[in-house]
C-alpha cells in the first residue's frame, strides 16, 4: 500500500473525506448515523474507556479524557463523509480515522449479511494552511446537504455540527472555538454559511456534470 504523501503534524488542520465504495450509500437510517457518530467519538478519545457496547457518549466523558484528535466539525451525507480535524496526538488523525471506518465497516456488514469493504480506498486528506481557508472549509461542509439538496433548510439537518454552531443543540462535541471566535455570535456564522448557498449549489452542479463527462 503506498505511503500517505501528506504528513500528519499535531496541532495542525486537516480535511478529512471519504465515500462509499462505487459511490455506494453507507447510511441508510437514523441507527447508521446515530451509531457512526457514537463510534467517531468513542475513537476520538485516547486511553482506557468503557467497551463500545456500553458506551454513552457525553461531554463529561470527553473531558475527563485525552483525545487523540479534536472534531471541529463534521458533516454526514448519504453517501460520504467530512471532517475538519485538528491533530491532537502524533498518528491520530490514521488511528481514528482507521478504527472509525473499520468499526463503521464491521457493523454494516454484519446487519446487512455482505462482505467487502464498504470506503473506497485510503481517506483523502487536505492539509489547512491558511485561517482563510479554516473558515471556508468549514462553510462548505456545513454546505453540503444544502447544496446537494438533501435538504431544503440546514436547520432540521443532525448529522452535522451546523446545529451546534448555531447552539440549536446542548452538548456538542465539536471544539468550536477556532472557527466562532472569528464571528460576533453563533448568528453571524450562520449567515456567513448561507451567504454562500446559492454559490454552493452552481459549483455541485458543474462538478455532477464534470463527472458524467467522465463517465
Amino acid at each position: 500500500m503506498p505511503s500517505r504523501i501528506i504528513p500528519f503534524v499535531n496541532g495542525e488542520y486537516y480535511h478529512i473525506f471519504n465515500r462509499g465504495v462505487a459511490k455506494m450509500q453507507i447510511f441508510n437510517n437514523f441507527y447508521d448515523y446515530n451509531r457512526f457518530v457514537k463510534t467517531m467519538i468513542y475513537y476520538s478519545i485516547e486511553g482506557p474507556k468503557p467497551r463500545f457496547s456500553v458506551f454513552t457518549p457525553t461531554i463529561s466523558i470527553l473531558n475527563i479524557n485525552k483525545k487523540i484528535v479534536d472534531i471541529i466539525c463534521y458533516c454526514l451525507m448519504p453517501n460520504h463523509f467530512h471532517f475538519l480535524l485538528r491533530q491532537v496526538k502524533k498518528g491520530g488523525i490514521t488511528e481514528f480515522v482507521s478504527r472509525l471506518s473499520n468499526s463503521y465497516t464491521k457493523y454494516i456488514n454484519i446487519k446487512n449479511k455482505r462482505v467487502g469493504p464498504l470506503l473506497q480506498g485510503n481517506f483523502k486528506a487536505v492539509h489547512v494552511e491558511t485561517n482563510e481557508q479554516l473558515l471556508h472549509l468549514s462553510r462548505y461542509i456545513h454546505l453540503n446537504p444544502l447544496v446537494s439538496y438533501v435538504v431544503k433548510d440546514l436547520d432540521i439537518y443532525k448529522w452535522s455540527s451546523y446545529l451546534e454552531y448555531i447552539d440549536l443543540i446542548n452538548n456538542g462535541i465539536c471544539d468550536k472555538k477556532i472557527i466562532l471566535d472569528q464571528f460576533k455570535s453563533p448568528k453571524e456564522y450562520r449567515q456567513f454559511v448561507l451567504d454562500q448557498e446559492s454559490y454552493g449549489k452552481k459549483l455541485e452542479a458543474i462538478k455532477h456534470q464534470l463527472l458524467d463527462l467522465e463517465a
